[in-house]
């Protein structure tokens, strides 16, 4: 069992170093310079209450078991490598899975605004994936609002009691297609369509997302299912620790 648990190991590394090698790009997120210096500020603003709990969050779990840092590295290391595979979209943008759902259905929404703005921080930084300016906006869509409504999807599920992968695979998904929702807003308020504003232009953004962004929604919410059941079957402890059960049907 340890060998083969050594092997899967290394298989999974492999493949996160693969997905990982690609050219540098500044599309990914919102990309640096795209947003006037007001909107930058906003967004940080409004960002900032938000990290504040995670950051907490995050403290008492670790002291309650330090044990705990292990999923949160694995949750952490899963949004930089999928949030790292893009597909080019509308200008000053791309289209790309998330990963937060995972982590918001292992530690709660919270906890992830801190995962989120530690990837994008090194995203742009070490690969020029959207930038230092927007990182407010982009910490707002990707780690703060994806994983809010992934959370909701997730705990509406379980008072369902809908079959658990179904329930991760709803809030994988609908989580990612909602990060993309608030990104269309966010692009529509900087730059609202001569006819018709803000809300012509954020149906004009979302028609540009949606052919590429809804597939990429459906693979990350099987990805994320597939990653729950490799670590129900490996790392039951670690998620017992984190206080993730099985109240729902399999």
């Amino acid at each position: 069992m340890l060998k083969k648990k050594q092997k899967n190991m290394a298989v999974l590394i492999v493949v996160c170093l693969l997905f990982s090698i690609m050219p540098t790009v500044n599309a990914m997120h919102i990309m640096e310079g795209y947003l006037s210096p007001g909107y930058c500020i906003a967004w940080g603003i409004l960002c900032f209450p938000f990290l504040v709990m995670g950051y907490l969050n995050i403290k008492r779990k670790l002291k309650e078991n330090k044990r705990n840092i292990t999923l949160y590295a694995m949750a952490g290391a899963f949004i930089f490598v999928i949030s790292s595979l893009k597909i080019p979209s509308v200008t000053g943008s791309c289209s790309h899975m998330t990963g937060t759902g995972l982590g918001a259905i292992l530690f709660g929404p919270m906890a992830v605004s801190i995962l989120g703005i530690i990837v994008l921080v090194f995203q742009a930084i070490l690969l020029a994936h959207g930038g230092l300016t927007t990182l407010g906006a982009n910490t707002f869509s990707m780690a703060i609002a994806g994983p809010l409504l992934s959370f909701g999807i997730y705990k509406l599920c379980q008072k369902l009691k809908i079959n658990r992968r179904v329930s991760v695979f709803l809030a994988a998904c609908l989580g990612d297609l909602f990060t993309y929702c608030i990104t269309s807003v966010q692009l529509a308020i900087a730059y609202p369509s001569m006819k018709g504003g803000v809300l012509a232009s954020i149906g004009k953004f979302l028609g540009v997302f949606a052919p590429t962004q809804l597939p990429l929604a459906v693979l990350e919410g099987i990805l994320t299912v597939l990653i729950m059941m490799a670590l129900e079957t490996y790392a039951k402890p670690e998620l017992m620790l984190a206080g993730f059960n099985k109240k729902v049907p399999e």
